[in-house]
């Protein structure tokens, strides 16, 4: 994991690379956010930190310019001002969280850890949906097949699935094509007295 530490206080400065350190984190360091802002643009991080009050650009400026790069990184401000518009405003301009100084490291590493891990699943998530809108499929409408099928003690045709769950026969084939394609599903050929073996379709237990 790597972290960009945006603050004009060189102790400070200092401080969060050791809290990083020892957590086993890169860091690289800015010292205001204008640096900061060319710095992240330049790197590849997985949060940043930025403190409130800075020459040239304070931190509520940062914010604004790095959502304006990436709506998706973690972004916490530090600062020693409790007031709640400040903290509204923070968060307006696309601040992940913000803490109060002085920064205590078990709070800090503890905050990062939550929020690199939440932006991780969001990102997650969102490729999981880019996927199933690539190929017309819709999460709610797998979620009802899968627990029908889930349900079901034998196997089942897309025919009986179709009549059971009231969806049109090539909807249902063609979600239970992607479950197989996933490995969710088994197909197992039912021999018939008379014609062709028949395809039945059963959750992958």
């Amino acid at each position: 994991m790597k972290i960009l530490i945006i603050d004009d206080d060189p102790s400070l400065r200092y401080m969060l690379t050791e809290i990083c350190k020892h957590a086993g984190w890169e860091s690289d360091t800015a010292e205001n956010g204008k640096e900061g802002v060319a710095c992240f643009q330049q790197g590849q991080y997985d949060l940043i930190l930025v403190d409130y009050h800075m020459p040239e650009m304070d931190g509520l400026q940062t914010v604004k310019e790095i959502r304006s790069i990436n709506t998706h990184i973690p972004v916490l401000v530090l600062t020693v001002d409790e007031r709640q518009e400040i903290a509204d405003q923070l968060l307006d301009e696309g601040a992940t969280d913000f803490a109060l100084k002085p920064v205590k490291a078990p709070d800090m590493i503890s905050r990062i850890q939550l929020h690199v891990q939440l932006a991780n699943m969001r990102q997650h998530q969102e490729q999981e949906e880019d996927v199933y809108s690539t190929k017309g499929i819709s999460r709610h409408t797998l979620q009802h097949i899968s627990n029908y099928l889930k349900k079901q003690k034998e196997p089942i045709s897309v025919d009986e699935l179709s009549k059971n769950i009231d969806l049109a026969y090539p909807t249902v084939y063609r979600y239970l094509m992607h479950l197989l394609d996933e490995g969710k599903v088994n197909q197992v050929l039912s021999h018939q007295k008379i014609g062709r073996p028949k395809k039945l379709y059963q959750w992958y237990a």
